[in-house]
């Protein structure tokens, strides 16, 4: 069955790692039925930036509008408007907005199952 939900409802989380990153939790865990995945919303603030940390679950980050770099291991990964990036659970990586201007970025995470 469909599950529309309107941005107005979207659940701000902290996000571990993240600094000067306003994180909004669209659909999944505890805001929707879905259970192979959650997405959500980031927006980085200049200067906003992710720690350097694996990632917790199988990851994809699509940014919608402005540009972030992401480094994973000793590659960096400059994302700008519409580009992806896919993380395997567990790869390292770290993420920094280094313009002056607010990047948004979708972010769809494999939810982990139970051993």
């Amino acid at each position: 069955m469909a599950d529309f939900r309107p941005f107005e409802s979207a659940k701000a989380y902290e996000a571990p790692f993240h600094n000067d990153v306003d994180t909004r939790r669209l659909q999944g865990l505890d805001v929707s039925d879905t259970d192979a995945m959650w997405v959500g919303l980031s927006v980085y603030a200049p200067g906003g930036s992710i720690d350097l940390a694996p990632a917790r679950s199988e990851s994809i980050y699509v940014v919608l509008d402005g540009e972030l770099v992401v480094t994973v291991g000793d590659e960096e990964f400059v994302l700008r408007k519409h580009d992806s990036l896919h993380l395997n659970q567990g790869e390292v990586r770290s993420a920094v907005n280094r313009t002056d201007s607010p990047t948004t970025m979708l972010v769809s995470i494999a939810t982990l199952k139970d051993a």
